[in-house]
């Protein structure tokens, strides 16, 4: 009886000797780490602006369950390692899909630029057409200068694509293509009310 009792106290004794010495899993959070800043490093700030900070506020939940086993005196660091594990799984998913998203930004933009050559090439065509007469030089003369503008800006378009910055050359050849437009509209409604 008393070897059982002895035997018994020195398997609890060291239970709880292994159970207090569980180890954060800080190499699991440099990894992780590691994992969504080469997400970022790939584009994920640009590309994947929302998954990159999902990514970040599980990372920071991960963080928050080792400090509270920190603070436990039996820690169990299972929970945070899981958790740890699946940012990191979903960071190397991602990264992989990056590639594919700023192909796809690159020829968004691509196809918005000549959208928007196509506009400004469309509006002073119209230009050309626009009704002359008393009162509207001034007015004929504004659109060419509007026209001209829109044309410098293409190749600010151009340099952003060649600089890989596909979201701002997209959004500024939108802005060229609905500009554009405004001016042939206004064309249009010129010539309607001199009919």
């Amino acid at each position: 009886m008393k070897k059982l009792l002895l035997s018994l106290t020195v398997a609890l004794t060291m239970l709880v000797v292994l159970v207090s010495c569980a180890k954060q899993p800080t190499q699991e959070m440099n990894d992780t780490k590691a994992a969504i800043d080469a997400v970022i490093a790939e584009g994920g700030d640009k590309y994947a602006a929302e998954e990159v900070k999902s990514l970040n506020d599980q990372l920071t939940a991960a963080t928050d369950e080792v400090k509270v086993q920190d603070g436990k005196f039996f820690k169990n660091y299972d929970k945070a390692k899981e958790m740890l594990a699946k940012v990191k799984a979903d960071s190397d998913a991602l990264k992989a899909e990056i590639p594919a998203r700023k192909e796809k930004a690159k020829n968004d933009a691509v196809a918005s630029l000549e959208a928007a050559t196509t506009a400004v090439s469309d509006a002073k065509a119209m230009l050309g057409k626009a009704p002359k007469g008393k009162g509207t030089k001034a007015d004929i003369e504004a659109m060419r200068a509007d026209i001209a503008g829109l044309e410098a800006s293409l190749a600010e378009v151009q340099s952003l694509i060649d600089g890989e910055d596909y979201m701002a050359a997209l959004d500024k050849a939108n802005g060229i293509k609905d500009k554009a437009a405004e001016v042939s509209n206004q064309i249009t409604m010129a010539m309607e009310k001199k009919k």
